[in-house]
């Protein structure tokens, strides 16, 4: 993991050995950007849904010490709502650097779609 300073607020960019780490631990709150089309496909199991098209700050789940980490298919967009968390007034968040596509290069755990009966399986790992 590694920080970024963005106007005195951190946003912290996390690889997916520390999602998975931290996912296992149950440590963190994972928060999927992508589209509902997208997550049903496949997803990373744990993650909550919260579509960019829909996505308002104001109603992220509370983690107390658990930290909220966003995702999305390539980072850009869980990155433009990790900006959008911290110019809403919070001090912190952090994305998952690469997002889904680096969660998949590094061979990690999701649940996919079993494309001869369409049901959920899982895959990676």
């Amino acid at each position: 993991m590694h920080t970024e300073d963005l106007g005195g607020k951190t946003l912290e960019h996390w690889n997916p050995e520390d999602v998975a780490a931290a996912m296992a631990q149950g440590a963190i709150t994972l928060i999927d950007v992508r589209t509902p089309q997208e997550y049903m496909f496949e997803h990373i199991h744990g993650a909550l849904l919260m579509p960019m098209a829909g996505f308002d700050p104001k109603f992220l789940p509370t983690a107390g010490e658990r930290p909220l980490v966003l995702h999305c298919g390539s980072g850009v967009r869980s990155r433009k709502m990790a900006e959008s968390y911290l110019a809403a007034g919070h001090s912190k968040i952090a994305h998952l650097d690469g997002g889904f596509g680096a969660w998949k290069t590094a061979n990690k755990k999701y649940i996919g779609t079993n494309m001869a009966t369409g049901a959920p399986r899982e895959m990676g790992g």
